[in-house]
């Protein structure tokens, strides 16, 4: 809008804000510019300091989440849920009736092409996909028995981010730093390590919804410069300062004409969080420090492309828990089969994705093990859905919402756990069945907090992550 000051023929503040965003952090800026009408904070957060900590409806067993998105959707039963009936059926026609699938293209039962192996003391049994991974399931609560409501990528990526099958709602990163804030002001309460692959559903799936936009996720990129425009743009220090200074009393004049509105409290402080983030983020991303020993445990220099990205992003995640972020999710890398997605070519598709991730993953529980941090951040290790027992067409693997595994360990998780089955081909769950509100109400429960009380006014409604579902899986929880 214009002031009611401008002449005609002048700049609006949005586009002298779009002119002048290069040169203090345009990251954080671009967020706030996509969000100018925020949501009113009706739970009375402080959006002056909108990443502080606060206080949770009881203690918090974990204080950070880490949450490794395998996008495209993993099959349960080639890696965490084995089913020697597809074995025995292999080639033959599926007995148990299909419900419709994704691309209806039906084939006969499909073994698995990998061996599995019993783990640790409690005997977990994982594929040869995971074999680094693997040694840690004395750590894992392993659920075979979740599900989703949608077969389709972007329904179902919606749906696991914001416990609703559409785009615009709150992602669970932005209910977590809502509800908790960050140990860290330099630094978003929430963190996405994009490693290549924007998922279906793009950024919808780590926005703030009706939340204000402070609680959005801060993509990071791959690369060893992960945000862009980071670098100071102005010639000077002292100019970059001369803008913020102008931007902040036109802010600050804005608010006391509207009667300190709450947006636009919060753009003031994205603003002054994006010049933190200048000054911190280089030193932050700089691995220098890290041992050589360090850095060959997560594979920061692997032959792998892959390995090599999401090395540096589970490092970097590591990193980011001892900065106090709240909540950090991780994409996959783009390895030459792209995502986990192999409606054909399962073998050589699951395999390069498997070692792009698996050694990184290990890597990351060991150090945050050794450096005391495991028990206070809880790892969730999931896709969207699971896929099919039967083939598609003769080498490859349909959608499957009606039963799928994932992993939980760290902050608050009984370790060596299995929990929940599928029926004897891996099809559909048929044991203390869950769904993604579940999920969503145990993550919630560690972080301290209550997921029928976190609300927020919207609409004339309360709203939840987890709408009017879930319950939390007890039974998981140490």
């Amino acid at each position: 809008m214009n002031f009611p000051y401008s002449r005609s023929g002048s700049l609006s503040r949005r586009q002298w804000l779009q002119r002048s965003a290069s040169g203090f952090g345009a990251l954080a800026l671009a967020n706030m510019l996509a969000n100018d009408g925020f949501a009113v904070d009706e739970g009375r957060r402080d959006t002056k300091t909108p990443f502080l900590p606060r206080t949770t409806h009881f203690p918090s067993k974990a204080k950070h989440i880490i949450y490794l998105y395998m996008d495209g959707a993993p099959s349960h039963v080639d890696i965490w849920d084995p089913k020697p009936r597809l074995a025995k059926d292999n080639g033959k026609p599926f007995s148990m009736k299909i419900e419709p699938t994704q691309f209806n293209n039906i084939g006969n039962t499909l073994a698995s092409p990998w061996k599995f192996k019993n783990y640790g003391e409690s005997g977990i049994p994982c594929s040869d996909l995971f074999k680094h991974t693997a040694q840690h399931v004395d750590k894992f609560a392993v659920i075979r028995s979740m599900t989703s409501n949608f077969s389709e990528h972007t329904n179902a990526n919606y749906f696991l981010h914001t416990g609703i099958g559409i785009q615009g709602r709150p992602s669970m990163g932005a209910w977590a730093g809502y509800g908790m804030g960050s140990d860290c002001e330099n630094l978003p309460a929430y963190v996405v390590l994009n490693g290549g692959l924007t998922p279906p559903g793009g950024l919808d799936n780590f926005g703030s919804g009706f939340l204000p936009a402070s609680y959005q996720g801060s993509v990071f990129g791959a690369s060893k410069e992960p945000v862009a425009y980071i670098q100071r743009r102005e010639a000077t220090a002292k100019l970059q300062q001369n803008k913020l200074a102008l931007l902040k009393k036109m802010d600050q004049r804005d608010s006391e004409r509207l009667n300190h509105e709450d947006q636009i409290e919060s753009a003031i402080a994205n603003y002054e969080l994006a010049y933190r983030m200048q000054h911190f983020v280089p030193e932050l991303t700089d691995f220098g420090e890290e041992s050589e020993a360090t850095q060959n445990l997560y594979g920061i220099h692997a032959k792998t492309k892959g390995t090599a990205i999401y090395a540096r992003q589970c490092l970097l995640a590591r990193r980011l828990v001892e900065q106090g972020v709240r909540f950090i999710e991780l994409t996959c890398p783009n390895v030459s089969h792209d995502r986990w997605d192999q409606h054909g070519n399962l073998l050589a598709g699951h395999t390069d994705n498997a070692m792009a991730v698996d050694q990184p993953i290990a890597a990351l529980i060991t150090d945050l093990q050794q450096r005391g941090l495991l028990d206070e951040t809880l790892i969730v290790w999931s896709g969207e859905f699971g896929r099919t027992p039967f083939a598609q067409g003769s080498n490859g693997r349909d959608h499957n919402p009606f039963g799928f595994s994932l992993w939980m360990c760290g902050g608050g998780i009984k370790g060596g756990t299995i929990y929940g089955a599928t029926d004897e081909y891996g099809y559909k769950a048929v044991q203390d069945k869950l769904q993604i509100h579940d999920l969503h109400a145990t993550m919630l429960h560690l972080l301290g907090m209550d997921h029928e009380q976190l609300t927020f006014r919207f609409s004339g409604r309360d709203m939840r992550l987890t709408d009017v579902h879930g319950e939390v899986i007890h039974d998981i929880l140490a």
